[in-house]
């Protein structure tokens, strides 16, 4: 659906025509006639979601754009993070993004080791569009905080004591941290963190990359989080806003973007 883009009463006044979209990938989307486009937009201005201010920015976008950054918006969460420790390689910064977004996160924290946080977009896939990505300067500082913020910290470490990944508790919210390729996560870590789980696993070899173990333990988590948390899994009405309205804004192209800041004194 990249770069398509229609003026929205345009799109109602044609209450049977329908458009055939496609997005970057040239997959069909699901599309609406006028009726249902109608029908959508007075829903999500009931739920509050678009407003009189922001108006000038959802009629430039079409509904089906709308409706999916909707369905993604009701599946987002803040109950499970993720944290990287001094993860250097490009590539499994962004993996490790993709991962994270693919299974609903909306936060990620990071912090860098010995080379600078570049994640690969070839990797990313955008992904990182969509995320809500904070840079800490160090362990310590992101693990107080995310504490502060009532998270338990589980890193990932292959050593005595540690749990496997299905016995984490996920009846509050939980940051899984994840460490260099090579070393894993450091000491202060380990130290800082409220405990430490695995994967298991059944072969000679006893470990995974980083981008492997990310997501096989935010398949895990994830699914039980959902079920277990229910409601306090997803995000509040306030942060669901917020987050629909910068989406609104990036999902328009550069150029127009800016006009329509500088229109509406943003």
């Amino acid at each position: 659906m990249k770069g398509v883009l229609f003026h929205l009463p345009y799109v109602m006044n044609f209450c049977t025509m329908k458009f055939v979209l496609r997005n970057s990938s040239g997959t069909k989307v699901n599309t609406m006639n006028g009726q249902e486009a109608k029908a959508f937009i007075e829903q999500l201005q009931q739920e509050g979601l678009l407003t009189e201010e922001m108006r000038p920015v959802w009629e430039m976008i079409v509904p089906e754009r709308l409706k999916r950054m909707y369905d993604v918006l009701n599946e987002r969460t803040r109950y499970i993070t993720v944290l990287t420790e001094a993860v250097d390689d490009p590539h499994n910064q962004a993996a490790v993004l993709r991962s994270a977004e693919a299974f609903g996160l909306q936060d990620v924290y990071v912090v860098t080791g010995e080379a600078p946080f570049q994640p690969n977009p070839f990797v990313t896939r955008n992904a990182d569009k969509w995320l809500t990505i904070h840079q800490k300067c160090d362990i310590q500082t992101a693990i107080h905080e995310l504490r502060a913020s009532g998270y338990q910290v589980l890193a990932s470490f292959l050593g005595e004591g540690t749990i496997p990944l299905q016995a984490i508790d996920v009846s509050r919210p939980t940051a899984l941290l994840f460490g260099n390729e090579h070393s894993g996560v450091s000491d202060e870590a380990i130290r800082l963190a409220d405990g430490t789980f695995m994967i298991p696993m059944r072969g000679f070899v006893q470990s995974f990359n980083i981008s492997v173990a990310a997501a096989l333990t935010l398949y895990d988590v994830t699914e039980r989080a959902r079920q277990q948390a229910g409601e306090a899994y997803y995000l509040p009405f306030a942060e669901k806003k917020a987050l629909y309205e910068k989406w609104m804004w990036q999902t328009l192209q550069p150029r127009l973007r800016d006009m329509m800041k500088a229109r509406l004194g943003k």
